[in-house]
């Protein structure tokens, strides 16, 4: 019985070396869609997805809050597993739940901070931009989204986090009287 307890260490350390590459199957991808409960919640349903969390990026102001967050763009950082969904799928995705026709904020947010944008590091550019002509060209006319260079993204206060899950019912009316889902149809309708 003396080999019981390295046989239980040895299980214990080929665990932790089995978890490993599933942490470095994480990607990260940065969407500006107007309201960040809204994107977080309509990325949060994706397969693939290990997170998404709303947060401020795109300004120089160091540490944001909801109060001040002059110069950011709400916005929402989406870790995912590229073996389950892709940067493409997301950037599809994304195109599809916000209004892109709009260049002054989302649905009734208006102003700098509920811009649309994607957020790209060098390697997510060339893809982001194909997207972004796929887009016009399903619309037939130009969109207002950009693309943007990844700055900082400053996580959100906590009671931004999962807000569509632990306010669901407040949540569901600002969604509602907000038009968002009503626009969004009416934009991509047919496409």
């Amino acid at each position: 019985m003396r080999w019981w307890p390295a046989f239980i260490m040895g299980l214990a350390f080929a665990g932790q070396a089995w978890a490993q590459p599933a942490d470095a199957a994480r990607e990260t991808a940065v969407f500006a869609g107007g309201c960040f409960w809204c994107v977080e919640s309509d990325f949060e349903h994706l397969d693939g997805v290990i997170e998404a969390e709303s947060g401020y990026t795109g300004g120089d102001l160091q540490n944001p809050t909801y109060r001040n967050h002059e110069g950011h763009a709400e916005a929402v950082r989406v870790i995912f597993d590229p073996s389950r969904v892709t940067y493409e799928q997301l950037l599809h995705h994304f195109w599809r739940h916000h209004d892109p026709l709009d260049a002054g904020g989302q649905f009734c947010d208006r102003g700098a901070s509920y811009v649309s944008a994607i957020f790209v590091t060098d390697a997510q550019r060339a893809e982001a931009e194909r997207s972004r002509a796929e887009a016009a060209r399903a619309l037939g006319r130009d969109v207002a989204t950009p693309i943007r260079p990844a700055t900082r993204f400053w996580r959100a206060e906590d009671y931004h986090q999962d807000y569509y899950r632990r306010n669901g019912l407040t949540y569901r009316f600002y969604r509602l009287r907000c038009g968002r889902d009503a626009r969004v149809a009416e934009v991509w309708r047919g496409h």
